[in-house]
């Protein structure tokens, strides 16, 4: 999954969850019986990916909402949003006005759950290791830019910066920057199998069927010390095959509360017709998703048929077909509430529009209908994937000017294919690492980024993002923010769909739920209690 949104402190008001579930906190789980959640997200060790929980390898939401548990970070984002704020660190802060040089002091006592002591050569070598492991799959790019890091004593460490970069301590609270310890981890090679250990609140320990994990267990660390406050002693993840089968648990009482990824006729449905001791809790989301092209296909190799694409699909009919009251049409790679975002593709396009589309392609010389085939994965985002390729497959082929096919595939084998650029259009969707408009742009376009595009445009990759880097204040980037978003809306490396919102389920003497998920889809299981509703 791969994955897996800077939060101004004026925009903290907009991440207020919009229901709260009822109850108040007893502070833990019922004399140690462990609060159950469920989630779609599956957890495989495979010989293509090989180490689902190693922190130089995982890069999606699923996997990274596992690790947030179980390892620790210098920096964490607050429940409610906002800038980063020091957990495993006592305080950190650039050490100059150009952002380039970032200092940090350990807290005292810091312990990896076996009892190991940590020091700033254990931070050191855990993220020197993503670096020098720089796995295809994994999160390296958020640590790239890191030039050299400095250690001063047991508690102090400075990372130095190739290029100012102001979203650097969004980056160090992702679990790409997650502290593991050198007896567990190799320097130089992934940690294989379904284990994680480190720091963090949690310990885990997971059980597996035919290599699948079912259950993910989180205990309480007693050495855990950080800005965290734990609301329960102990969670169980439970990883199920569908949605149905999940809500079924819910209904019967057999977990707690269910999340990713709730299906757009469940949630209606429980809207609609809300079961006994079960709230519907519904969240901000910053969740996109969009179709992806590998511009060196000879099918969309010429940038008019990826602009008559942006002229046709309807994303206002999409949204409201396949997701009715949980997406909204998005135009831009950056989502309303991010500052910095406009919509481009609007601007430019305007309403969908055949005569448009087809004036575009022949004034390219381009022959008509364009066979084109859209790629979708089965089983990462959903069921209602399929039935959206679907409605994308019939807008385009309404309008006479392509003959498009569809085909679903494994995420397993899914992403691999994509990334060798075996299809020349493909459909992804995008869970922030942190809420920065610079998560929408660099991922996508800046060098080594997560799609593995072929598109390269010197003007953004060059100019734009190491500009937009520079302002400490996020909201004086907007106008860079904006010229990207023109480019891409003309070149159409990528087109974006929709933006989601989301939503969880549990029952009513579960306490936090408000809380439990971010609007970049970060799980926080410490949030969760039981109380009295």
């Amino acid at each position: 999954m791969n994955r897996k949104t800077l939060v101004l402190p004026a925009m903290v008001g907009l991440l207020a969850p919009v229901l709260a579930a009822c109850g108040g906190s007893d502070g833990g789980g019922r004399g140690g019986e462990a609060i159950v959640v469920g989630t779609t997200d599956q957890f495989v060790a495979t010989k293509e990916a090989p180490a689902p929980f190693d922190p130089a390898f995982a890069y999606d939401a699923g996997a990274w909402n596992v690790l947030r548990q179980t390892l620790q970070t210098l920096m964490h984002v607050p429940r409610g949003g906002g800038e980063p704020v020091p957990d495993a660190a006592s305080k950190c802060g650039f050490t100059d006005t150009q952002n380039e040089s970032y200092r940090c002091t350990l807290r005292g006592g810091l312990k990896f759950s076996d009892g190991d002591a940590i020091t700033a050569e254990d931070v050191k070598f855990s993220i020197e290791r993503v670096l020098r492991i720089n796995d295809d799959n994994g999160p390296v790019a958020l640590l790239s830019n890191i030039d050299t890091i400095e250690t001063n004593g047991d508690n102090g460490i400075v990372f130095h910066l190739k290029t100012p970069d102001a979203t650097f301590p969004y980056k160090l609270a992702t679990p790409a920057a997650a502290i593991v310890d050198p007896d567990a981890y190799k320097a130089d090679k992934l940690r294989a199998g379904v284990d994680a250990d480190g720091s963090g609140p949690y310990t885990l320990k997971t059980e597996t069927e035919g290599g699948r994990v079912v259950k993910a267990v989180f205990s309480r660390n007693p050495e855990y010390k950080g800005d965290l406050n734990l609301q329960n002693d102990k969670v169980e993840l439970r990883s199920f095959k569908d949605t149905a089968s999940m809500e079924k648990a819910l209904r019967d009482g057999d977990i707690s509360m269910m999340t990713r990824t709730l299906q757009p006729g469940q949630i209606k449905d429980l809207l609609e017709n809300p079961p006994e001791g079960i709230d519907l809790v519904e969240m901000p989301g910053l969740e996109i998703r969009y179709l992806g092209f590998d511009i060196e296909d000879s099918t969309v190799k010429s940038k008019a048929v990826r602009q008559a694409l942006a002229s046709v699909v309807d994303r206002g009919q999409l949204a409201s077909t396949v997701y009715p009251a949980t997406a909204e049409p998005l135009y831009s790679l950056i989502p309303n509430t991010i500052p910095g975002h406009q919509n481009a593709f609007f601007n430019k396009y305007g309403e969908p529009n055949a005569r448009k589309a087809a004036g575009i392609l022949s004034a390219a010389g381009i022959s008509t209908p364009v066979k084109l085939t859209l790629n979708y994965t089965t089983d990462h985002y959903g069921s209602a994937t399929k039935k959206e390729f679907e409605v994308l497959r019939e807008q385009l082929n309404a309008t006479k000017l392509f003959d498009v096919s569809i085909k679903g595939t494994e995420w397993s084998k899914f992403r691999d294919n994509q990334k060798r650029g075996e299809y020349a259009v493909y459909g992804m969707g995008w869970f922030p690492d942190f809420p920065d408009a610079d998560n929408y742009v660099a991922p996508f376009l800046g060098k080594d980024n997560f799609l593995n595009t072929p598109y390269a445009n010197s003007e953004i990759r060059n100019r734009l993002i190491p500009e937009s880097r520079r302002a400490a204040d996020r909201s004086t980037a907007a106008e860079t923010f904006e010229r990207i978003q023109e480019i891409v809306a003309n070149d159409v490396p990528v087109l974006p769909l929709w933006q989601g919102k989301q939503y969880v389920a549990a029952r009513d003497d579960i306490t936090g739920v408000e809380w439990a998920i971010n609007s970049s889809a970060d799980l926080q299981l410490w949030e969760l209690g039981r109380g009295v509703s």
